[in-house]
């Protein structure tokens, strides 16, 4: 199987590591933008769209930065290819309906890979038929630890013109909330850049969804320190916390109804296992197509709110 990747940054190198882990022999190119672009193990590079598309890649993989893949996948659209895109689908929602009619006669993927952490699976079969009273979701981490060596002013995520922000950076909470609890009938944001962190990026976000019989609230920063990503579930018998960090799911009592030492880091490879099948498959839709993408991108504001 060939993959073609455009956009090669951290993120793409642990999808590089994932596609090399699977059983299928897999050939993966990289599309650079320089000539000097230093090599990669199992990585052969190329240098223009055309010759991209002379590979005649099985599929491609988009994880440049945010801002670029509306431009990328128009670009790529016409290989008819399935296309596997790293979240969030694009960074505004202006203009998109003729993108989304073409896009139909291709697969596509938006990567969210949290889908694939044991304890939201199992949340998502243990809440069938569960009245939820209050939802309360909170991911909080310190950005200028997430990609050591590097400067994290310069990196994309605190660059608003390349698509950064909390509230797209950390999309995967808002995804997970859609794909637990769908589309809530209204949402209301507020997103602030006032932190220490001094970067014009949003790095502070907080939701407050509205479904019928429930609110559900989300709250994402860039600025803590001490890493906390969990979800607590008020039930109309028992409440329910899920650790993202540790995979486990207690009752606020401290009973464990599951635990898993699958790690968030687990979780590229069986993405990348459901996705490549799905090529094999020759599937028209996935889980996760562009549509419900930008579905859920519908419930990130793009207004800035300094509320």
């Amino acid at each position: 199987m060939k993959v073609l990747i455009i956009g090669l940054g951290s993120i793409a190198r642990k999808h590089l590591v994932a596609l090399q882990s699977l059983s299928e022999p897999t050939q993966c190119y990289a599309l650079r933008s320089r000539a000097d672009a230093a090599p990669l193990a199992g990585l052969q590079n190329v240098y223009s769209y055309t010759e991209a598309a002379a590979l005649d890649p099985d599929w491609v993989l988009i994880s440049n930065p945010t801002a670029l893949h509306r431009a990328t996948i128009e670009k790529v659209l016409p290989w008819g290819k399935p296309l596997f895109i790293e979240k969030p689908a694009l960074d505004s929602l202006a203009d998109t309906d003729l993108l989304l009619q073409r896009s139909e006669a291709v697969l596509t993927y938006v990567a969210c890979n949290l889908r694939f952490l044991e304890g939201l699976q199992f949340l998502r079969k243990y809440l069938k038929g569960r009245n939820i009273q209050e939802a309360q979701i909170y991911c909080g981490s310190y950005l200028p630890e997430w990609r050591p060596g590097t400067d994290f002013r310069q990196s994309y995520s605190a660059r608003p013109e390349l698509g950064g922000g909390v509230h797209l950076d950390l999309i995967h909470e808002l995804d997970y909330a859609y794909w637990l609890f769908g589309a809530p009938e209204r949402h209301t944001a507020t997103l602030r850049s006032r932190s220490t962190l001094d970067i014009p990026a949003v790095d502070y976000a907080h939701y407050v969804l509205c479904y019928p019989r429930f609110v559900a609230t989300v709250t994402l920063n860039y600025f803590r320190r001490d890493y906390r990503r969990h979800l607590e579930l008020v039930l109309e018998d028992e409440t329910l916390v899920f650790d993202l960090a540790t995979n486990q799911v207690r009752t606020a009592g401290g009973v464990v109804l599951f635990r898993s030492e699958q790690t968030i880091a687990d979780t590229y490879l069986p993405q990348l296992r459901y996705f490549t099948q799905l090529v094999r498959d020759q599937a028209t839709t996935s889980m996760n197509s562009l549509r419900e993408g930008l579905e859920v991108l519908k419930m990130v504001s793009h207004e800035y709110i300094d509320g």
